[in-house]
C-alpha cells in the first residue's frame, strides 16, 4: 500500500470519526425525549437496508454476502453489538458524552486483554504492561477513594466491554468469512433483534425530531460507508490510531450543544487510556496482527 494511500485512507478515517460524532450527539439529543430502544431500532432498520442494498451491489450479491458455515457466531456479533449501542447511549444520557466516551476507549486494551485466552494470540510483557497502564488512566477517570463514585461510569465501562467482545467475536469470524458477509450479518441481525423490543417501544416522534431521526439515520449509514472507503485505501494498522479523533469531536460537540465541560482527571485518563490503546496498536502492527475493519463498525 503506497504513502499516497495511506494519507486518503487517514484522511476518510477522521471524516469518518467526524461523522459518528455528529451521530453520537443526535443520538444524545433523541435520547432525551425518547426511548433508547426506539431511537436504535428506527436507526437499524435503515442501517439494515443500507448494508443490504451494498451487498446486493457487489459480485455474488445477497446470496454470496449473507452465506457463511457460522450463522450463530455472526448472530451472536449482531446481538452482541446492538445491546453495545443500546448501552452506550444510555450512557450519554446519563453520565455525558464525554466521560462516557473517555472510558469507551478502553476497548482496544480489553480487546488485547483478551485476545490470549479468546484467540489464542500471545500476549507479551509489553502489551500487559500498556493494559495495566491504561487501566491506571480508567482509575483516574473514576477517582474511587477520592470523590464521590458515579456508578453510571460502569455502563460506559460495559460498553466498552461489550464492544471488545463483538471485536474479538469479528476477529474469530474473520478466519472463515469475508468482512462483507460479517458487515451484512451485523446490519440484519441487529434490525431483527433490537425490532423484538423496539416495537414494544413504539411512540410517535414530533414531526422536527423525524428530522434529527433522519439525520441519525444518514450520519450512521455515512459514517460505515467512509469506513469502507478508508480501508479500501489503507491498511487497518496505519488508520486505526486515527480513530481516537472521534474523541476530541466529541469533546466539541459536548462542550458547545450540551453544556459539558472537561474534568481535569477525565482529560488526564483518557489520555494516558488513548496513549496506551495507541503503543498497544503499534504492537500489533510490530507483531504482523492486522487489526480487523469489521470490528471498528459501530
Amino acid at each position: 500500500m503506497d504513502q499516497q494511500n495511506n494519507r486518503l485512507g487517514i484522511l476518510l478515517m477522521i471524516s469518518a470519526v467526524f461523522v459518528f460524532a455528529v451521530q453520537d450527539g443526535v443520538s444524545r439529543l433523541l435520547a432525551d425525549k425518547y426511548n433508547v430502544y426506539l431511537i436504535v431500532m428506527i436507526r437499524y432498520w435503515f442501517f439494515a437496508l443500507f448494508v443490504t442494498v451494498l451487498a446486493a451491489r457487489t459480485a455474488g450479491g445477497l446470496r454470496r454476502a449473507a452465506q457463511t458455515t457460522q450463522p450463530l457466531l455472526q448472530t451472536f456479533r449482531g446481538v452482541v453489538l446492538i445491546v453495545e449501542v443500546i448501552v452506550t447511549i444510555y450512557a450519554f444520557v446519563v453520565l455525558g458524552l464525554i466521560p462516557t466516551h473517555a472510558l469507551f476507549a478502553s476497548y482496544p486494551l480489553m480487546i488485547a486483554a483478551l485476545s490470549g485466552p479468546v484467540l489464542g494470540e500471545k500476549v507479551g510483557p509489553r502489551r500487559w504492561a500498556a493494559i495495566a497502564v491504561g487501566f491506571v488512566g480508567i482509575l483516574i477517570i473514576l477517582q474511587p477513594g477520592f470523590a464521590v463514585f458515579a456508578p453510571e461510569a460502569l455502563i460506559a465501562l460495559a460498553a466498552a466491554f461489550l464492544f471488545a467482545v463483538y471485536g474479538l467475536a469479528t476477529r474469530y469470524a474473520a478466519r472463515r468469512d469475508s468482512a462483507a458477509t460479517s458487515f451484512f450479518w451485523t446490519g440484519v441481525t441487529g434490525a431483527i433483534a433490537v425490532t423484538l423490543i423496539g416495537v414494544f417501544y413504539w411512540e410517535p416522534l414530533a414531526r422536527p425530531d423525524w428530522l434529527w431521526m433522519g439525520m441519525l439515520c444518514i450520519t450512521g449509514a455515512l459514517g460505515h460507508f467512509l469506513l469502507i472507503k478508508c480501508y479500501e485505501q489503507a491498511e487497518a494498522s496505519a488508520v486505526q490510531p486515527f480513530a481516537y479523533f472521534q474523541l476530541v469531536f466529541v469533546s466539541i460537540i459536548a462542550i458547545t450543544f450540551f453544556g459539558e465541560s472537561i474534568e481535569w482527571n477525565v482529560a488526564l485518563g483518557a489520555v494516558i487510556v488513548v496513549g496506551a490503546g495507541l503503543f498497544t496498536a503499534w504492537r500489533e502492527r510490530q507483531r504482523g496482527r492486522k487489526p480487523s475493519a469489521a470490528s471498528a463498525l459501530r
